[in-house]
Order: C-alpha cells, then structure tokens, then sequence
C-alpha cells in the first residue's frame, strides 16, 4: 500500500516561491504517474501539473511558465517548485500517483493529505 505526505507549504508574499515535495512509502514509485491537484474554498479540486513515470510533464495555463513539477525516483519524491506566486494560488495542494495500463488508462493508487499554501497580496 503506497502513503504520500506532502509537504512544504506555507505562507507566502505574492510574488514568492514555494517548494511542495510529495514522498511515497513503497519500491514502486518509479512505475507511477504523480500529479499535484489543488482546491481552493468554495471550488472544486483542479489539476495542477502532472508528471509521468516516463518523466513527460503537462500543466494548467494558470500554472504554465510558473511552476515546475519534477520527480526523482531514488527518493521516491515528486516536487512542485511553484514561482512567482499569485493569490488566486492559495488553495490546499494535494499529490497523487496513478498506475497506468498498456492501454493507457489509469488509476489512482493514492492521495495525500494535502498541504496548504497561502499567497498574500
């Protein structure tokens, strides 16, 4: 059973950086897809950035020349290096990894508990 803390999160200045780390217990973690998820109070939980096992990254619009995802696989770890932070930022941030199938479908084999970043104007 894979268990993913989160952490790094904080209070920051507009214009800041923060960098979240996702660490998973288990041997597999090179086998999965991680991605970071974010929800901010009254919306609905959105994809941030995601990473595959292969290393292929993808990213919001809202995120796109700001943040960074990348993992490294000895350390079973999957970072999100956020920069130039706005306050629309602020949410809670969670990490999954997903296994995906030769057929290219997915699932999700665990969550964080989440992480909260808090960007003030």
């Amino acid at each position: 059973q894979v268990q993913l803390v989160e952490s790094g999160g904080g209070l920051v200045q507009a214009g800041g950086s923060l960098r979240l780390s996702c660490a998973a217990s288990g041997r597999r973690f090179s086998n999965y897809d991680a991605n970071w998820y974010r929800q901010a109070p009254g919306k609905q939980r959105e994809l941030v950035s995601g990473i595959t096992s292969g290393g292929s990254t993808n990213y919001a619009d809202s995120v796109k020349g700001r943040f960074t995802i990348s993992r490294d696989n000895a350390k079973n770890t999957a970072y999100l290096q956020m920069n130039s932070l706005k306050p629309e930022d602020t949410a809670v941030y969670y990490c999954n990894v997903q296994l995906r199938n030769n057929l290219g479908f997915s699932r999700v084999v665990a969550w964080g508990q989440g992480t909260q970043v808090t960007v003030s104007s």
